[in-house]
């Protein structure tokens, strides 16, 4: 696949709302708990095989900040196996 061309059969798509963060691929929707002061996503910087580097807006802060997320642990404790469930993701995009 050249770098130009997008298959979205291969993203993911992270977003927050109502203090979860939702991170949706494949038909399947996982909902975890946000920080408190969290107002939305901002950018995705990094995608590692289940490790998100992302800029999110917060409340106390005028200026986005990079936050890290570890979606292996998280999907390991809901029994998804995680290794099979993220092979196929190629990016993540904010909604």
């Amino acid at each position: 696949m050249s770098k130009n061309s997008t298959d979205s059969s291969n993203e993911a798509v992270l977003s927050s709302l109502d203090g979860f963060t939702t991170f949706s691929f494949g038909g399947r929707h996982i909902r975890f708990k946000a920080p408190y002061s969290l107002e939305r996503y901002v950018d995705v910087v990094r995608w590692d095989d289940g490790y998100l580097v992302v800029l999110a807006k917060y409340r106390h802060n005028a200026e986005p900040e990079e936050e890290y997320i570890d979606l292996k642990p998280i999907l390991d404790g809901l029994y998804i196996d995680s290794a099979s469930f993220l092979k196929p993701i190629k990016s993540v995009r904010i909604a």
